[in-house]
């Protein structure tokens, strides 16, 4: 039998198996400033002050919108958007008809593997208190 994310289109997803996909790597819960001119937009290394940078996993995730208005809510409904989030992303890969990766917690039955494979944002973020000009923390090797 093949697995939820190989049988079944996101549309047809219930909201368990959509939160199933998500890998914990923490990449869509990090800062983001856009260049009003170009549109461009550019990612920076500091968390959501939500965000447990050791686990790379949000600490109120059921109230997050309250507390972060701004907060990146990933639904079927936006899938044409998905294009800005990492190539790592299960979200993007599937929506793009892409196979997740091997270290993806869905396919090694380890959450852990995000982090081990190097691909999670964990040791390599800073906390949103400990930042001033987001500027000064743009990056590249998120996407």
């Amino acid at each position: 039998m093949s697995a939820f994310w190989e049988s079944i289109s996101l549309a047809e997803m219930d909201a368990a198996q959509w939160e199933a996909l998500c890998d914990g790597c923490g990449k869509c819960c990090l800062h983001k400033l856009e260049d009003e001119d170009s549109g461009e937009v550019y990612v920076c290394n500091v968390a959501c002050r939500l965000m447990d940078i050791g686990t790379c996993r949000c600490q109120d995730y059921k109230n997050r919108k309250k507390h972060v208005p701004d907060c990146t809510v990933l639904s079927f409904e936006h899938i044409a958007e998905f294009h800005w989030l990492p190539e790592t992303c299960a979200y993007r890969l599937l929506a793009e008809n892409k196979p997740l990766f091997k270290w993806h917690p869905l396919v090694s039955g380890d959450a852990s593997t995000v982090h081990s494979a190097g691909i999670s944002v964990q040791g390599r973020v800073v906390a949103e208190t400990d930042a001033d000009d987001l500027h000064q923390h743009i990056t590249d090797w998120v996407l």
